[in-house]
């Protein structure tokens, strides 16, 4: 599939049928997923309260795919132990829900696992600097956070172009992620602004396709981005 490769899909859970949710996660990691992407929501943080360390616990003996934690949270600093010992892979936490965003990032590469960091759409990346080169993974909010199926904000563009070339300025192996809104028509042009890591939810689980069909989908929509 050629340059495509490269860039790696997150089906987020937030969108699948939580009837039958080990069952959408062994589907997704069948089809071809890179990650699975858990949106964690706490109610405060977010005006919705989604899925705990429990539901990452269900996950896991669903997939061996890495588990991607998004904690919009507040405080995420009290919830880290539980969702590492729960089997998360990848723990990202919202800068703006946690001051002390350096020793969180610590906590979690000395577990063992990866650090990330999200930025809601307002929160300009300049914030970053300091903790950017301890990190594995940026993700780039292009919804406002809360809710599934928003529309992709249009001005988060210029935001992932213009992280990724920091990311290359200082020469960081930083993943650079997105989540909001993403679909096959979105999906080249923020692989062309520079994301590598796609989080996609109602585009992948949805009553018009299979979940195969849908990453497919996508998947192909990333040849035209090289």
């Amino acid at each position: 599939m050629g340059s495509s490769q490269k860039i790696k899909l997150a089906p987020s859970i937030l969108s699948a049928d939580f009837g039958r949710l080990g069952e959408q996660v062994a589907e997704a990691t069948k089809a071809g997923a890179d990650y699975i992407h858990i949106d964690v929501m706490d109610g405060h943080f977010v005006p919705q309260i989604t899925v705990g360390a429990l539901v990452v616990t269900a996950i896991r003996k669903w997939t061996k795919l890495p588990l991607d934690v998004h904690l919009m949270i507040e405080e995420p600093e009290q919830q880290i132990s539980q969702f590492i010992d729960a089997g998360a892979d990848i723990i990202t936490c919202h800068i703006e829900a946690c001051p002390d965003i350096h020793r969180v990032v610590h906590r979690a590469k000395k577990a063992g696992i990866k650090a990330g960091v999200a930025l809601n759409p307002g929160t300009p990346i300049d914030t970053l600097a300091e903790v950017l080169p301890y990190l594995d993974l940026v993700l780039v909010l292009t919804v406002n956070p809360g809710f599934g199926g928003q529309t992709f904000i249009e001005a988060m563009l210029d935001k992932v172009a213009h992280l990724r070339a920091e990311l290359d300025r200082k020469n960081l192996a930083t993943e650079l992620a997105v989540d909001g809104g993403i679909n096959a028509n979105v999906a080249p042009r923020v692989v062309r602004a520079g994301a590598r890591v796609l989080a996609a939810g109602s585009a992948v689980f949805n009553s018009e396709q299979t979940i195969s069909e849908a990453l497919g989908k996508i998947r192909s929509s990333l040849e035209v981005a090289f």
